[in-house]
């Protein structure tokens, strides 16, 4: 009972801090851009914290990477987070893989899946293309079934760190657009404002004074 218990409260821990910073990211960039040199440790442990935990969404924090840190410094901090997190995932796991009903969600899954060997590193690389529930469900499985850590750790990574290393260029250059385009857009209102400021005066100054108008 008490080892149920544990587990489900490792479980319930996990998922609670990865849902608390997802749901305050403005609050979290605010902190990891205010902090100075401690950033980049500060932001491989909340990565770390989110893609760790299960049925976590890690897209928004690899974008957030990339346009704090640029394309090139978000991308590492995202891959060192992951080796992190596929370490904690799995000790998490192999507390509380009994939590699961691992049974049934292997039955679950896809064909073309199932012609691996539950547990074998091309098993666990197919499971994690599985959008949703993939990632869990691989974690979960080399948990249950002694999976190596080493073996855990390079097959979640060979999946998961193209992909967020995607959406740290991404989102850098998503901010990038975005900044540019406010820049220009923001320089053509000034231009437009100086070309037409006399227009702008002479129209001010009627409005202020109507009274102007009614004398001789």
């Amino acid at each position: 009972m008490g080892r149920r218990l544990g587990g489900l409260a490792l479980l319930a821990g996990s998922f609670g801090l990865a849902a608390f910073i997802v749901v305050r990211k403005p609050e979290i960039e605010h902190l990891i851009r205010s902090v100075g040199p401690f950033a980049y440790p500060v932001a491989i442990v909340i990565f770390a914290a989110v893609a760790s935990a299960p049925f976590s969404v890690t897209d928004a924090l690899a974008v957030m990477n990339g346009v704090i840190f640029g394309p090139i410094r978000g991308s590492l901090i995202n891959a060192i987070g992951l080796v992190f997190a596929a370490i904690i995932g799995y000790e998490i796991n192999r507390r509380a893989t009994h939590l699961f009903d691992l049974g049934k969600a292997i039955e679950s899954l896809p064909p073309w899946v199932k012609r691996f060997r539950v547990g074998s590193p091309m098993y666990l690389l197919a499971v994690r293309v599985i959008p949703g529930f993939g990632g869990t469900v691989a974690t979960a499985s080399a948990a249950a079934f002694r999976v190596p850590l080493w073996v855990h750790v390079w097959t979640m990574c060979a999946i998961a760190i193209p992909i967020c290393t995607l959406l740290a260029v991404f989102g850098d250059r998503v901010a990038y657009f975005v900044h540019s385009y406010e820049l220009r857009m923001s320089s053509r209102a000034h231009q437009f404002y100086e070309r037409h400021r006399p227009h702008f005066r002479f129209h001010r100054r009627v409005r202020q004074t109507p009274q102007e108008e009614k004398r001789p």
